[in-house]
């Protein structure tokens, strides 16, 4: 049994699949999953797992070179926007409809039990070397 890190067996293979520029998104509860992407629900219950949880454990396993986010996180979801965009140094912001649009080009959307709004990111894929 692995010991540490990942150990959700579909998101670490989701991870080890990663190429440069590729992008998946962690997101709330309630964000559409569009029929041709892969949807890795991990929620339990509202609220479990929390998107910054999900979102910290990812990042320790992932390298990341840019963001995005909707904008209405700013307004809508203040409290977790001060928490998130420290994390980033490249984040771009689009209206909550072209994220979704947005969505329909990832690899995969890891639901989590998340239910504050706006609370969905989509993580672009950086190179190691």
């Amino acid at each position: 049994m692995k010991k540490s890190g990942l150990l959700n067996s579909e998101i670490a293979k989701m991870v080890d699949d990663l190429r440069h520029t590729d992008r998946f998104i962690i997101g709330d509860c309630g964000l559409p999953v569009p029929e041709n992407v892969k949807e890795i629900d991990i929620s339990l219950k509202q609220g479990t797992p929390s998107f910054y949880s999900v979102l910290e454990t990812i990042l320790a396993e992932v390298a990341v070179e840019k963001v995005v986010l909707a904008d209405e996180i700013k307004e809508n979801n203040p409290a977790l926007y001060e928490q998130v965009t420290p994390l980033f140094s490249t984040i771009e912001y689009v209206s909550h409809e072209e994220f979704k649009q947005l969505s329909q080009g990832v690899k995969a959307i890891i639901r989590t039990g998340e239910v504050t709004p706006y609370a969905n990111i989509i993580l672009q894929s950086a190179v190691i070397f």
